[in-house]
């Protein structure tokens, strides 16, 4: 599954959460994220085999570019030997076969440069995409505990209207009656 569709689906988890009044929190439903996390791990696997998958094949591309290089010089050794046998045109030969050869390794190298720079490029979105994939997977964690501990820290707390303790005042003396007259 594409891990790009994994980070949407968290979204939508998060978006579809229940807000809780007051706060900036949301509650969500742990399974499906806890299912989705589990996705991603499974996933990120998968991008690291297409990473090895581009990997061959630069590699495959570099044995390719080798054996053409191979071929070249082999072609340029036969006309070399060719024209050597013929000496007005020796150096000539020599010169070409340079060319050929030096032709060859360019195309080798160049070949090669692009197979780097082509693997480069895939394993830094590679990186960037497990980079952005393990934020939201920290930013979820962290979220949800703050929600849990914040939960277990009201339910913890004294309720906000307790009773006033029970103490035995003295009734206030009453000026006696008979003593006004």
């Amino acid at each position: 599954m594409d891990i790009q569709h994994l980070i949407d689906r968290l979204e939508e988890l998060i978006d579809e959460g229940r807000h809780i009044w007051l706060t900036r929190f949301t509650m969500i439903d742990e399974e499906r994220a806890l299912e989705l996390i589990d996705q991603m791990r499974i996933s990120i696997p998968e991008e690291v085999d297409k990473a090895q998958r581009v990997m061959n094949q630069r590699d495959r591309i570099l044995a390719q570019a080798n054996e053409e290089a191979a071929r070249v010089v082999d072609l340029a050794r036969e006309k070399s030997a060719t024209m050597i046998e013929r000496d007005a045109i020796t150096q000539a030969a020599k010169s070409q076969a340079a060319n050929i050869v030096e032709e060859a390794r360019q195309q080798a190298e160049t070949v090669r440069a692009e197979a780097d720079a082509y693997a480069l490029d895939v394993l830094r979105e590679l990186e960037r995409q497990l980079e952005q994939n393990l934020k939201v997977a920290r930013n979820g964690i962290e979220e949800l505990a703050r929600v849990h501990h914040q939960i277990q820290a009201r339910a913890a707390a004294p309720s906000p209207v307790e009773p006033a303790p029970e103490t035995e005042e003295a009734e206030p003396t009453r000026p006696d009656a008979s003593a006004a007259s």
